[in-house]
């Protein structure tokens, strides 16, 4: 087994582990993990405005190594970093959220377990009791009676922060997926077994974890449900995205700290402030819901300015380093999440992955900070940033 420093060598950024990460998985499964909506313009926007952010070093002064750790609703982290919630993860590696949850808990930053996910709440907080948050799709019938368990089961688990999602108002189409031959529910077709069998560790973790399923639903399936019959299920059941209203009365009955994920918009994010939410995540779903919507990072300075002061945010689309984190909070972000690089460890290293790429991800915004001349990560909303569109830019 390789030493982490042998890691390091060996794949020293997230885009070493995307590339060993499509040479070593499934075809089916890096088009899941890497894809998004349309073209990809969406993720490719995400990136291309991330990478024209210019941040302005102070030097002149001693900097000892300086720390990264942060608080969170009242909560100390390693890191404003953290592992964000992504639909049906075993898709692209199976075993995934057991593996992130241990690594986050391993490192100290947040780990979001997802509703659609193939570990549920229960056995998710007993990998990561410490830093376990838990999103929260929107399940209407009979007055919200499922979506209402599962948020009790998650307070009961142990999670700390419930983060409810706001947009994935419709259902989209991933042509990358469609065209590998993924589709819902998720089977092992003979075109997808003949896919896997040129991946012998996909196999090997698919063996010793199973077929990829909607484990948190089974209390509200029959004891023989498959797949076929929760995903049945969860179309039933489940659909859109939150009306604020329904955040009102979800935020009536959760009594430890709420976000709302998918705001881009200023309106909104003042929105969630007057209905008392903790936090906000500013995201475009990665991508992945519809390639037309703005980059996140060229929205998130107006969206800091307008509730910087009042509610704290979580920046989410695009991260691939520490640098990038640091780009997020020097233009009002408190905290990054990542999703696909994630995917791209597990996809690369298996279960070591995610927590290689955690660490990567802490020591490149240590080293950052150092560069920029910032004594603590709360400096970095000081630092100067330049870029070609930034009328928000620091002077």
């Amino acid at each position: 087994m390789k030493t982490e420093i042998d890691l390091k060598r060996q794949y020293p950024t997230s885009f070493d582990l995307r590339r060993r990460a499509q040479r070593r998985v499934p075809n089916f499964a890096f088009e899941y993990m890497d894809g998004g909506a349309g073209a990809d313009g969406g993720i490719e926007r995400n990136w291309t405005s991330l990478d024209r952010m210019e941040l302005m070093p102070r030097y002149g002064k001693v900097t000892l190594p300086p720390p990264t750790d942060v608080e969170l609703f009242g909560r100390k982290y390693s890191a404003p970093i953290g592992v964000a919630p992504v639909g049906s993860p075993s898709t692209a590696f199976p075993g995934a959220e057991k593996y992130m949850a241990k690594a986050a808990q391993a490192i100290g930053i947040p780990y979001t377990l997802g509703t659609m996910s193939g570990i549920d709440i229960e056995d998710t907080a007993k990998l990561a009791p410490d830093v376990l948050w838990f999103q929260l799709y929107r399940f209407p019938l009979n007055d919200h009676a499922i979506g209402f368990d599962l948020m009790n089961r998650a307070d009961a688990a142990g999670a700390r922060v419930l983060m409810l999602t706001m947009d994935t108002p419709t259902r989209t189409t991933r042509p990358r997926e469609v065209k590998s031959g993924i589709m819902a529910p998720f089977r092992l077709s003979i075109r997808l077994r003949l896919d896997a069998l040129s991946s012998p560790s996909w196999m090997l973790s698919m063996f010793r974890n199973g077929i990829p399923r909607f484990a948190s639903f089974k209390p509200y399936l029959s004891k023989k449900a498959d797949i076929v019959e929760a995903t049945r299920f969860v179309q039933r059941e489940g659909g859109g995205a939150f009306t604020w209203e329904e955040v009102a009365r979800y935020r009536d009955k959760w009594k430890k700290p709420m976000v709302a994920k998918g705001i881009l918009h200023p309106k909104d994010a003042e929105r969630a402030v007057s209905l008392g939410l903790d936090g906000i995540v500013v995201t475009n779903h990665g991508g992945r819901q519809i390639e037309a919507l703005p980059a996140s990072i060229d929205v998130l300075p107006e969206i800091a300015s307008a509730v910087g002061n009042k509610i704290t945010i979580i920046f989410d689309s695009g991260i691939r380093s520490g640098i990038d984190v640091a780009r997020a909070i020097a233009v009002g972000a408190d905290a990054a999440f990542a999703g696909k690089a994630f995917l791209w460890s597990l996809g690369a290293l298996g279960e070591v992955g995610p927590k290689h790429l955690g660490n990567t991800f802490i020591e490149e915004l240590a080293s950052t900070l150092g560069q920029l001349g910032c004594e603590t990560v709360s400096d970095l909303h000081g630092v100067q940033v330049r870029h070609p569109t930034a009328y928000w830019a620091k002077t």
